[in-house]
């Protein structure tokens, strides 16, 4: 296996202790009844909407969704992009009918009770022409929420496809899958009935990114960065900062359900 510098390989053996940092996270074993599970919704909400901005950054930088068109980028890659896009913006719901994966997790909160007002105040907020900050300060959400959207965009401010795919790919798509096993585990048998919009989104989510989505993300880094040593640097930096800013959401999610509990208490 190649270990060069330039390669997937050698990334993901110098993130891999911040990888591991975030699977060990505690936030999994915090979540013991259906209140917690949605205190940890209101907040991860957020990122399953800044991961779709991520997404069409991408769609906007590498592919023309101007009028007139013409062809730009690389095929390859345009074609790599436009596959995720499609299963992430319009897969299908449990009916077989489309949704995005952002509108089913909307409606698995619905389902379970979880308290939506916060996101829709936030796209209220952007559809009025508001700042992605401005909208946030809106929401009122809470400041870990606030910290990991505007990481996420200062990695799209940079306008730099190299490092908006690193953060899509190593910050989202290749840890997603494991994150989400610590949580759908046993959640249908400890709440039937209330989490199956829940369960559905995240055993997709986990058959897309770990058998699709990754291996054409990666294979996007690759395209991108190239022989180029000094954007394979980048790309190791946005990758690690994308977990840093994780594992703080998470550190914000099991502060607020502890809170929470000895508030019921």
């Amino acid at each position: 296996m190649s270990t060069t510098p330039n390669s997937i390989e050698h990334l993901q053996q110098q993130l891999a202790p911040a990888r591991e940092q975030l699977m060990a996270h505690t936030v999994y074993q915090s979540i013991h009844s259906l209140a917690d599970l949605r205190q940890f919704m209101q907040h991860h909400v957020f990122a399953v909407w800044d991961f779709m901005s991520l997404l069409k950054a991408l769609q906007r930088d590498l592919t023309c969704v101007a009028v007139p068109w013409v062809p730009r980028g690389n095929p390859a890659t345009r074609r790599l992009i436009n596959e995720i896009v499609l299963e992430e913006e319009t897969d299908v719901d449990q009916q077989g009918q489309p949704a995005s994966h952002f509108e089913l997790y909307l409606r698995s909160m619905e389902e379970c009770g979880a308290d939506t007002q916060p996101m829709r105040r936030f796209l209220a907020a952007l559809a009025a022409g508001n700042s992605v900050e401005a909208s946030l300060a809106q929401a009122d959400v809470p400041a870990s929420v606030r910290e990991f959207v505007l990481s996420t965009f200062a990695i799209i401010d940079l306008g730099q496809p190299h490092a908006t795919a690193a953060a899509f790919t190593f910050g989202r798509e290749d840890v997603i899958p494991d994150m989400f096993r610590h949580l759908v585990s046993d959640l249908n048998a400890r709440f039937p009935g209330q989490l199956d919009t829940f369960t559905y989104y995240l055993n997709r989510h986990i058959e897309l990114d770990e058998e699709v989505h990754t291996p054409l993300a990666q294979q996007m880094v690759r395209e991108l960065c190239g022989d180029a040593a000094e954007r394979w640097q980048q790309a190791e930096e946005v990758a690690l900062r994308c977990m840093q800013a994780r594992v703080a959401l998470w550190d914000g999610i099991e502060q607020s359900i502890q809170a929470s509990s000895v508030a019921v208490s």
